[in-house]
């Protein structure tokens, strides 16, 4: 592993792929070689690579999410949140969980179409499908691509509620589209704050949004009258567990009617993708914050029994949760967040308004 910190990346290196035969290892000879000959061993570009699924609407089946149907039109995510639970997916497609899921995004070019069809389906019946449930849909390929807007439509067509997930400010883009799934109750969105540092945010979160970008976010779609739920989500031990009063007090002041939160539980690869990245990043703090989190969850960095893996156990779970319910009492006070229509789409399941 190399000593150098890999500037605008989350993951300093690929991990080793658990479903491949073969391991890839940049070499000091190789290294050595591409020095000489003035020659760059990695370039660190971002590739976006088409993929061509036959379906988009995935059945959520664990009991911890909290949504009953995703769709994600991209897989990998250029934002690089070190802690993402969704890097492990990216080996089913043959990459590393490391760089390459921030670095080789697949793009599903045809997500609406297929979302229409599954709209259209005479077996369907509406219920909430969320974008994303995996990597986040208005990720910079978005810019580019565009197919978030186009789902979007979509739902509006067939008046659909779609929940959204995201940290980034380009969701504000939509915003019209929004408002008028809004009229309807079609839509509700979750903004994920981490922190209000904008150093933490920075280096467990390298191409996302600012902290003023995301309140600002949360704000404008709230005076719009959005319902907007905040993640706070996750909480790690020694890095941002000290800031959940002020978090929820920032949100709340810029129109969240609710908030959430899990605590950090690095499953797979990404236990050592957050170990080596706590080691370049806060190499003073490595210790102390790695030994929390396995306090939290048995004395692992992971735990995956439902109903525990997210919330974790044990005295420093606790003190987290004491501070989340102190926060609801004072922040949230007769707040909450709306359900969402599902009584509209079986009139429009052809996009045409039926009378009879």
């Amino acid at each position: 592993m190399s000593d150098k910190y890999l500037k605008g990346r989350g993951a300093q290196e690929n991990t080793f792929n658990r479903f491949l035969e073969f391991r890839h290892e940049t070499r000091d000879d190789f290294l050595e070689f591409c020095r000489v000959d003035g020659e760059q061993a990695d370039n660190n570009h971002t590739q976006y690579l088409p993929i061509f699924p036959k379906t988009i609407v995935n059945k959520v089946t664990s009991p911890d999410v909290g949504m009953e149907y995703s769709m994600n039109p991209y897989q990998g995510c250029e934002h690089g949140c070190i802690y993402c639970y969704a890097r492990n997916t990216h080996e089913f497609w043959g990459y590393s969980a490391g760089l390459d899921f921030e670095r080789k995004i697949l793009v599903k070019k045809q997500a609406a179409q297929l979302l229409e069809k599954k709209l259209k389906s005479k077996h369907w019946e509406a219920k909430t499908i969320v974008l994303s449930g995996n990597t986040d849909c208005y990720q910079p390929a978005e810019k580019k691509y565009g197919i978030t807007r186009e789902c979007l439509e979509v739902f509006l067509k067939y008046k659909h509620p779609v929940g959204i997930i995201t940290k980034n400010s380009l969701i504000l883009r939509d915003l019209e589209l929004l408002k008028a799934l809004h009229e309807d109750g079609l839509v509700g969105v979750n903004v994920s704050v981490t922190s209000l540092l904008e150093e933490t945010r920075r280096i467990l979160e390298p191409r996302t949004a600012s902290i003023k970008k995301r309140l600002e976010t949360i704000r404008v779609l709230s005076e719009n009258g959005i319902p907007v739920n905040a993640m706070l989500a996750p909480i790690i031990p020694g890095i941002n567990s000290h800031e959940i009063m002020n978090l929820a007090r920032a949100v709340s002041e810029n129109g969240a009617c609710s908030f959430g939160i899990t605590i950090v539980r690095l499953n797979g690869a990404i236990g050592q993708i957050f170990t080596q990245w706590l080691q370049k990043t806060l190499p003073d703090k490595a210790d102390k914050v790695l030994h929390q989190i396995q306090e939290c969850h048995g004395g692992t960095l992971n735990d995956s029994r439902f109903g525990l893996r997210n919330r974790g156990e044990g005295k420093i779970a606790e003190q987290i949760h004491s501070m989340v319910r102190l926060a609801r009492r004072r922040y949230f006070k007769d707040k909450h967040f709306p359900g969402l229509n599902k009584s509209l789409h079986r009139q429009h399941k052809d996009g045409q308004f039926r009378l009879f």
